[in-house]
């Protein structure tokens, strides 16, 4: 008889700014045990204080992707079933590419949850309005 091994878990939370994917994050487990949560914005922290730099953009989502290959990696080699969850804008399917071919390589369940605004929630990055309805009106879904 084959013992079948637990396939590891990779969420992504889409959403535009203030939807609530750090805290949807938050709900699934995040900061909890056995479970490791990366989001681009954390590139910008510094000292608790958020210090965004829109030149550094690609630099913070190099950091988050390799974030997340290291995390996996570590599973890898530790055998443990940890929960990994990107919360990130994601509103272009080929921004989540990458996290879906670390996936494949590290043998990783993906899901992908887009998280709405429908709480009245304020984004805490203080993105312009303007910046958020260009999101909004380029968000893709693939059904």
């Amino acid at each position: 008889m084959e013992i079948q091994r637990e396939m590891k878990e990779l969420i992504l939370l889409r959403g535009v700014p203030g939807a609530g994917k750090s805290s949807t994050a938050k709900l699934l487990g995040a900061g909890g045990a056995g479970c490791a949560h990366f989001e681009a914005d954390m590139f910008f922290m510094n000292n608790g204080r958020y210090e965004f730099d829109a030149t550094k953009i690609k630099d913070a989502h190099a950091w988050c992707k390799n974030s997340v290959e290291r995390a996996m990696l570590l599973n890898h080699t530790t055998g443990d079933n940890c929960k990994i969850i990107v919360s990130n804008t994601f509103t272009q399917e080929w921004e989540m590419e990458a996290y879906y071919d670390l996936a494949k390589q590290w043998n990783y369940r993906v899901t992908s949850l887009i998280v709405e605004n429908r709480h009245g929630g304020k984004n805490v990055h203080g993105v312009p309005e303007d910046k958020i309805q260009v999101m909004k009106d380029r968000f893709e879904i693939k059904l």
